[in-house]
Formats: structure tokens, sequence, C-alpha cells
């Protein structure tokens, strides 16, 4: 009779209803095999005793339809309820680590709980984590497909002076040919003239973009969409790509770029001695010409001048498009000899920015260069490449007139007149005597 009863409770117990017991721990086969002896009628207290389980835990499988696996029921009423949000958002921040979350809670919110319960918190959001790294395959992208743009460092001297530079890449994902840039900054300015030299280089370019979230390409997101920087967006509309972002924090999607970059570092820096700029620039195009193009790739096993063959045919062309921003400020390093390069030409400044950053902008047919939102020389265009314009009001010859001038006032009859020189541009000695005191250490 108490196999009847047992059974009539089975069909009478509200379907909802959670009794305590070991339910939750029960692995299928053992779930399958209690289906399975009351399929043959055996009563809940025989399967119980076989099984060695609590009478409510074989009466709860057998109201289940199908089997689950156990989780944890979430406790809303901890003391960690109201800071779930929080945790969520910060943790892949601070690479899940439970002790600096739990600092941050106690510091700026006043959590009362104990570490253990961060940590148990933190513990499923790190192994998801874990199993999505592990379980990530390699994204291969077909010929024209995508590019993988990124930023790197280098410090190096120039000649004795250290200087700092920003080195833009660009990767394509299917042949894995890097275009490498020198920059004085990583201001939208340098970054878009930088993409169009990368065109120039390749003769076109893939029909989307990946980056991670710099300020020049976007804000953030709102609402699940990415709030694009206003001219990156114009410019990628007007080149005709589809710019692309990781997700946050989730930075290595862009592995291939990343790559070019430590290639970069670990195979070039090393050893080399640079003049300048331009030197630094030259000695970087000859290298990825003639050793980063030509290797064998470590991942596709082809070098990437050849796997570019099949590429090269499949990009967006550039078509002789005008530059998107021809009167955009770019930023320059002036070089040893002062002079700073725009397009391949150059142009001379006061020899003692020798060594500063200045702003370079074309307007008119004229190029204006500026130091510290100061105009210091003003040159008209140079047609063509390779072209040098220089003004000798620029050379050390400059100071050693002022000082003379200083210390006598010659004869108006005796002032040689001033011959004329289509590049010399007539203004206010002082702004020497005041590029040389800050070019004083």
């Amino acid at each position: 009779m108490e196999s009847v009863d047992d059974e009539r409770s089975v069909a009478t117990l509200p379907a909802g209803l959670e009794e305590p017991g070991e339910v939750g721990m029960i692995r299928q086969d053992r779930w399958e095999e209690i289906r399975r002896l009351a399929g043959e009628q055996v009563s809940i207290r025989e399967i119980a005793r076989r099984l060695d389980l609590d009478r409510k835990t074989v009466r709860r499988c057998l109201r289940q339809d199908h089997w689950e696996p156990y989780r944890r029921a979430a406790r809303s009423d901890t003391l960690l309820a109201d800071h779930a949000e929080f945790l969520r958002t910060r943790a892949p921040k601070v690479r899940y680590s439970a002790r600096i979350l739990f600092q941050e809670l106690c510091k700026k919110h006043r959590y009362t709980g104990s570490y253990e319960t961060v940590k148990r918190f933190v513990r499923p959001l790190r192994a998801e984590v874990a199993v999505d790294e592990v379980t990530q395959r390699r994204f291969e992208t077909p010929p024209g497909g995508q590019s993988q743009i990124d930023w790197g460092q280098a410090r190096v001297h120039f000649r004795t002076r250290p200087v700092g530079l920003h080195i833009f890449v660009l990767t394509l994902g299917f042949s894995r040919r890097s275009f490498y840039q020198a920059c004085a900054d990583e201001r939208l300015a340098q970054f878009l003239d930088a993409h169009e030299a990368a065109f120039e280089h390749f003769g076109g370019h893939t029909r989307e973009h990946l980056y991670d979230r710099p300020r020049t390409v976007c804000s953030g997101s709102e609402g699940g969409k990415v709030v694009w920087n206003a001219t990156f967006k114009a410019f990628a509309d007007y080149w005709g790509f589809e710019p692309r972002v990781c997700r946050p924090y989730r930075a290595q999607t862009k592995g291939k770029v990343e790559s070019g970059v430590k290639y970069f570092r670990r195979n070039f820096l090393p050893g080399r001695a640079f003049v300048d700029e331009e030197d630094f620039q030259e000695q970087l195009g000859e290298w990825t010409t003639t050793i980063a193009d030509l290797r064998i790739h470590g991942t596709t096993h082809e070098r990437p001048i050849d796997r570019f063959a099949r590429e090269r045919d499949l990009l967006v062309p550039r078509a002789g498009r005008a530059s998107f921003q021809l009167e955009a400020p770019r930023s320059r390093i002036v070089a040893g000899d002062y002079l700073v390069s725009v397009e391949t030409n150059r142009y001379s400044v006061p020899f003692p920015l020798i060594g500063r950053v200045v702003e370079v902008t074309r307007r008119d047919g004229e190029i204006r260069i500026l130091h510290r939102s100061a105009l210091v020389a003003v040159h008209r265009e140079l047609p063509g490449k390779y072209g040098v314009r220089i003004d000798p009001a620029h050379g050390p010859g400059a100071l050693a007139r002022t000082a003379r001038q200083r210390r006598s006032t010659p004869w108006p009859g005796d002032r040689p007149a001033q011959p004329a020189h289509e590049d010399v541009e007539i203004r206010d000695l002082a702004i020497y005597d005041t590029l040389a005191a800050e070019a004083r250490p």
C-alpha cells in the first residue's frame, strides 16, 4: 500500500513545487535510470533503495520532462544583489580580480560582506571568459575582405637625441602584408593621413576595416550601436570602406595587426641608428619591402607578397581620388637640417626648432608651419615630389645677424640692399630670439 501512496503523491504534488533534496546533483545517467525503473512499475521506495537516493529526489525526477544540469540558484537577497551590475561591468577591466573588486566595493560602494562572497560571484564570470578564449577560432578573411589597423610606439635616437614615435600599422587580413608609417602623434589628422598613404602603397583598400576603440574612431556605444567620430565616419564614407570595432576589452580580435606590431618591434628596431624622421621612414620602407614582405609568415606559411598577388585585384581601387583632408593640420618633427617633410617635399623652419613638433597645413597653394600656435614659416607649395624649399633666414646666420644689429646701428647708407629671394618672407627677427630661448636647456 505504501507504493500506491507514493505513486499518488507524485501525481498530486504541484508541478512547480521545489522540494529540498539531492535532485540538483543528479547526473543524467542516474536521472535516466530512475525514469527507466519507473517505467517498469518499480515503486518509488524501491527506486530510492536501489539507487541510494532520497524518495523526495526520486519524485522530483519523475515530475521533470527532461534532465537539466545543476545550477546554483541565484540569491537576490544577498549583499551583492545591489552591486551585481557594477561587478559584471567592472570585472573585465580589472582582469576578473576578485581582490580588486572587493577593495573597490568596500571603498566606494559601502559593501559590508566578505571577500569570499565576491570571489564566488566572480568565479563563473572568469570561467566564461576562459572557455571563450580556449574555443576562439582564428577568423580568416577572403582576399580584399578586411584590414586591421593599430598603433605601435617606438623610442629611438636621432643621432644622440631621444625621440618618441608613433607607428601606424595597417595589415591586410588575407595576405598579411603590412604598411608602416612613423608619425609624431596619434591625432586624427595623422591617423587619416596614414590611411591614405597605405591606400597609395597597396593601390587600394579592403572593403572592411577593423579597429580597437580609440577616440579617433568612436566615442563608445549607445543602445548597442557604435557612436562614430563624425570626421572619421565621413572619411570612411568618402573612401567607401565599412569600419568595424572590436568588442570592448577584446582587442585580441585584431590579432593579425598586433602580430605585425610585435614583428616590427622585434625585427626592425634592434641595432638600428637613425638620423631623423625621414631617415627612419626610409629605412622602415626598405625593411618592409626587402624583409617583411618576403618572409615566410608563421600562420599562412607563405610569403605575404605572394598572397598579395591573389589579393591585389580584389582591393577597392584608389582610382586617383584626391586626399580627403587637404587642409587638415599634420604634426611633424623638425629634422636636424631644420626641414620638415610634407608628402615627400621638404620645407625649412627656423633652426632652433630642430627636434620640436610643429603643425603643418596646406592652404591656397601655401605650406604654413606653426609651433605652439605661432606661425613660424610660410612657403609656396612645391610641385612634384622630392623637392626642397629653404628660406635663408631660417639658418643659424639669422641669430648672428640679429645680435650684430643690436650691438650697433649702421648708417643708412652703409646698409646693403636686401637681395630679392622668391622664398624669403620678411618678418620681425625677434621671433628667432624667442625660439632660441626655447631651444636652450
